[in-house]
């Protein structure tokens, strides 16, 4: 899509109804300051309000989700190297908060906000299960751990951000990473 088309309706996608049945939260009128405006006409700053929403732990909920935020980033003209990074952490984050943190328990929720620039893309998940100490999670790359066919994905999400920080026991994570 070229330039023209590409800030057409950009919450438009974030407003669908997840696979898992869960309403994606279209991003709100006012701006990241707080003034209003931002929406309407499909203008540039609505781009930079978060695209927010709200999931069940079920794996087939993360769909709309990964795929609303890399619309976002695809439409910010990110490299091939910045968008595989994204994409690479995000599925990951999703992936721990649905299945290590929530337990893939459907009762239980992931929350995602997501604030995709041309400079940057930041992305909080936090779920409800019951965190965890990141000192304490063992060393994928242990030669004890090698052959475990689970345990890699903070590793790949803080090789690949700019920046991951825990917070919230653990239950929220933060990424981000500058659009090279």
């Amino acid at each position: 899509m070229g330039i023209a088309g590409s800030n057409r309706h950009p919450d438009r996608a974030a407003r669908r109804k997840t696979a898992g049945g869960a309403k994606a939260a279209a991003p709100a009128a006012t701006s990241r300051n707080g003034s209003p405006g931002g929406r309407a006409n499909g203008t540039a700053a609505a781009a930079k309000l978060p695209l927010q929403f709200t999931i069940p732990s079920v794996l087939s909920a993360t769909r709309d989700v990964h795929k609303t935020i890399m619309d976002a980033v695809e439409r910010h003209h990110y490299g091939e190297q910045s968008q595989f990074a994204i994409r690479l952490s995000l599925e990951e984050g999703l992936m721990n908060a649905v299945k290590h943190g929530n337990k893939l328990d459907p009762r239980k929720t992931v929350r995602i906000e997501a604030t995709v620039t041309a400079r940057s893309t930041e992305i909080f998940i936090e779920d409800q299960g019951k965190g965890f100490d990141r000192k304490r999670v063992p060393d994928p790359c242990a030669s004890e751990n090698l052959l475990k066919c689970s345990g890699r994905g903070i590793l790949l999400m803080e090789t690949y951000m700019d920046k991951v920080e825990y917070s919230n026991g653990g239950r929220r994570v933060r990424m981000v990473k500058k659009n090279a």
